[in-house]
């Protein structure tokens, strides 16, 4: 199966378990409605870490009586994060929301090894477009977290894509490597890298997927550029998750991507053993409510 839009996402984040997030910092404005609307949503529920009474100040707010909510004052000693992640520890919730604190503060608990969510491989953030010139839902990685990935960080990318694919029910992901050219160049090491994953996949090293690489992206989605530069592959214009060189040209494509008119997205953090969500907090909500979606889905079907 392929996904084709975000109301076939939300449809299936109904038909799951529904996940509960822990919100690390949950006394911002942006997190209190995106809680409010997940559970309006029923897509998922919360546990509301942080300092109690802004918490339940801002739910008075909204018109929501706050012994309605999950509110756990963040530990003595502890970061509003690190409260989080022994709650998900202790299997009280199953993937993490970031609300008032700092990305790097965020991660600093999950990638504690002694807290048990590393998986080992690079952690990564995922990105789900809706494109009016797209049959389908198009995952681009990694536009956001890995700088300079080198081949074995770039095999971790898309494994993690492949992973978050598997878990939304796609049986055999397409997954292209993106450089400025379709042939390896020695001069380009991108290329040599592409070669190699590709290679790998092949080998049964990355999962149940195809990836091909190097291929530019118009060559990717334009079947018909294909055909023009004599470039065989059966998957141009059906693939459904794109893998940059490096944050630069992944943050570049992201960018242009939510600048076409109608373009909506979604995307959360992979590579630990728990979603996590890094909505803006300038983010709409109807995004917000998206990334959620996807993590809780991630989050109720992955095994690992």
């Amino acid at each position: 199966m392929e996904l084709h839009n975000f109301e076939e996402l939300l449809a299936m984040s109904k038909t799951v378990q529904k996940s509960t997030m822990a919100v690390a910092g949950a006394n911002l404005p942006a997190a209190i409605d995106a809680v409010l609307d997940a559970q309006a949503h029923n897509i998922a529920d919360a546990v509301l870490v942080g300092e109690p009474e802004g918490i339940r100040e801002l739910l008075r707010e909204r018109d929501k009586n706050p012994s309605d909510f999950n509110i756990v004052k963040t530990a003595e000693g502890q970061t509003p994060a690190e409260t989080a992640v022994e709650i998900i520890k202790e299997g009280n919730a199953n993937f993490l929301l970031k609300g008032l604190v700092e990305t790097t503060d965020l991660f600093r608990p999950v990638v504690k090894k002694e807290n048990g969510l590393r998986t080992g491989r690079t952690i990564s953030h995922v990105a789900f477009y809706q494109l009016p010139f797209y049959h389908k839902l198009l995952i681009t990685s990694d536009g956001g977290v890995c700088a300079y990935p080198d081949l074995a960080k770039k095999k971790d990318i898309i494994v993690n894509v492949v992973n978050t694919l598997h878990a939304l029910g796609y049986e055999k992901p397409k997954v292209g490597v993106l450089c400025c050219k379709e042939v390896a160049d020695e001069k380009m090491p991108e290329t040599l890298d592409a070669v190699a994953l590709q290679k790998q996949a092949e080998a049964g090293e990355m999962g149940d997927c195809i990836v091909v690489g190097p291929i530019s992206y118009d060559l990717a989605l334009r079947p018909d550029r294909a055909k023009i530069k004599h470039y065989d592959c059966p998957y141009s214009g059906e693939f459904d998750a794109l893998i940059s060189p490096n944050i630069h040209a992944g943050n570049i494509l992201g960018k242009c991507l939510e600048c076409f008119p109608g373009v909506q997205m979604a995307s959360y953090v992979s590579g630990a053993r728990i979603p996590i969500v890094l909505t803006s907090r300038a983010a709409p909500a109807d995004e917000r409510l998206r990334c959620i979606a996807l993590a809780g889905i991630v989050a109720s079907n992955t095994k690992e």
